[in-house]
């Protein structure tokens, strides 16, 4: 008899912490992601955390993704394969589907940095007041090769008002509470790489988040560097239109910094060919105290 009260005192116990844990739901946009999801998908699976939810939406991947969503099936709380309209248009749908109380979007091409990461987070999570909407850690910027190249995330007293100027928070590193979705709307579809700044400049812009010190939450896998830099322009270009709509009609030192720097990219890129100037990007880097980077592209 004592025995079974012992095992019915430890289920009310195991069943009160998951009632206090807060649900996660990871959402996942892809498409033709064949090469990395299968690792994205495993990171989620393997967490220890048991309250989450994993829901992908393919946008009418052709390279095997499909096929590789059927294998992994049982693995997810919804997904679909169908066309969209971009990355928010994904990540909208996903939010249709999601019930937890904290919503959190992997990169397909990206992977939780460990199996405790959730659970790490739960214990953070369930603690915060409830005007705090915004949470966010690390994220370790990995190469094509699984090469950690540095990590991204600072302290939110230190960044809070360069936010305002440009998007300085890893947004692979953000748990975003579910309440933020149903004050302000889900993303803006007309933005088509700035969306995620626009909805956090919308929260941020009066609000505060919390910022997990020594919390590395996701690597992000960063693709080839081009000469190309017309898309960071392109990106920039959508951080003034989001700061403009939330009434910041200047674009302060910060946001005119990265332009002059990205322009400073091109003509070295233009005048000395690509490999000359990662080199003398990565020795300006090094003369900062910082890791090289470009030459690890």
């Amino acid at each position: 008899m004592q025995g079974m009260l012992h095992m019915k005192q430890i289920f009310n116990d195991v069943t009160m912490n998951h009632e206090t844990a807060p649900l996660i739901s990871i959402i996942v946009a892809v498409y033709n992601g064949k090469a990395t999801l299968q690792q994205c998908i495993d990171s989620v699976v393997q967490q220890t955390y048991p309250n989450k939810e994993l829901i992908i939406i393919d946008g009418g991947s052709i390279d095997g993704t499909v096929e590789l969503l059927e294998e992994n099936r049982n693995k997810f709380s919804y997904w679909v394969s169908e066309p969209d309209r971009g990355i928010y248009n994904a990540w909208n749908k996903g939010l249709a589907q999601a019930q937890g109380e904290w919503i959190y979007f992997l990169g397909a091409d990206d992977y939780f940095w460990n199996e405790k990461v959730l659970d790490r987070l739960s214990e953070k999570l369930k603690n915060l007041p409830a005007d705090i909407r915004v949470a966010y850690g690390q994220v370790m910027i990995v190469n094509t090769n699984g090469t950690n190249l540095y990590l991204q995330g600072e302290p939110w007293a230190k960044i809070k008002t360069r936010f305002r100027k440009i998007m300085c928070i890893p947004h692979q590193g953000v748990l975003h509470r579910r309440c933020i979705f149903e004050r302000h709307g889900q993303f803006d579809e007309s933005f088509c790489i700035a969306g995620d700044y626009e909805l956090l400049l919308n929260e941020l812009k009066e609000g505060d988040a919390i910022f997990f010190q020594d919390t590395i939450i996701a690597a992000q896998r960063l693709g080839g560097i081009s000469s190309n830099t017309e898309n960071y322009f392109k990106t920039l270009q959508e951080y003034r239109r989001a700061q403009k709509i939330h009434g910041l009609h200047m674009p302060g030192s910060y946001f005119l910094k990265e332009v002059a720097i990205e322009y400073f990219r091109r003509l070295l890129w233009k005048v000395l060919g690509e490999q000359m100037a990662k080199k003398l990007l990565d020795l300006r880097r090094r003369s900062r105290g910082l890791p090289p980077y470009w030459t690890k592209t």
